[in-house]
């Protein structure tokens, strides 16, 4: 894959002749350049080491708290956040604000995957959260996020029209014995940075 082809696809983009088929071929480089960077960003996320780093360094409350990404695809992403000390609330259970950090990162890392390493680069910031809470989350919760696809498509939007773009991505935290515990909505907020 030719980065500065990619590249330069992009910038030579101009209304004429032939548009439809640079088009094309804008499509075509954008998304091979999205696989190559996804599949970067996947081995940092699921090393056991380099993540956790990460984590201490620019989400020290998620790393203490114990939230971790447990699996990650292009289309789904499960992240877990323990019931111990550092994330309990005086009712014996998991504080809400621990359950919304994992069920951010569960849409955040599917969104990050298709961002990083961006040229441009995509800006990414979160403008709503909403949550429902069933159930006392008193043991592991593991939230999965399968919006992956859908996100995909929309930072591409975001690249392509110059614009920002907006989704609501919907995850669903459940418990070891598989009772939902919480749902959130999280509304992510794209746009390709300028030169």
């Amino acid at each position: 894959m030719h980065l500065t082809r990619m590249y330069g696809a992009i910038n030579n983009f101009k209304p004429g002749i032939g548009r439809a088929i640079r088009f094309e071929w804008l499509i075509f480089y954008i998304y091979q350049y999205l696989i190559v960077m996804n599949s970067k960003f996947l081995n940092i996320v699921m090393h056991p080491f380099k993540f956790r780093l990460f984590l201490l360094y620019k989400l020290p409350s998620a790393y203490f708290s114990g939230v971790r990404v447990r699996y990650l695809d292009d289309e789904k992403c499960a992240v877990t956040v323990p019931y111990k000390w550092f994330s309990q609330n005086p009712f014996k259970s998991t504080y809400f604000a621990c359950l919304a950090m994992a069920a951010e990162m569960s849409t955040g890392v599917l969104a990050m995957s298709n961002t990083y390493g961006q040229k441009p680069a995509v800006s990414m910031l979160v403008l709503k959260v909403e949550g429902d809470f069933y159930k006392k989350a008193n043991s592991l919760t593991t939230f999965i996020c399968e919006d992956g696809q859908r996100i995909a498509q929309v930072i591409k939007d975001a690249i392509v029209q110059r614009n920002s773009t907006i989704i609501t991505a919907h995850t669903i935290g459940k418990n070891k014995e598989g009772q939902v515990v919480a749902n959130f909505a999280v509304t992510w907020s794209f746009k390709a940075k300028s030169k």
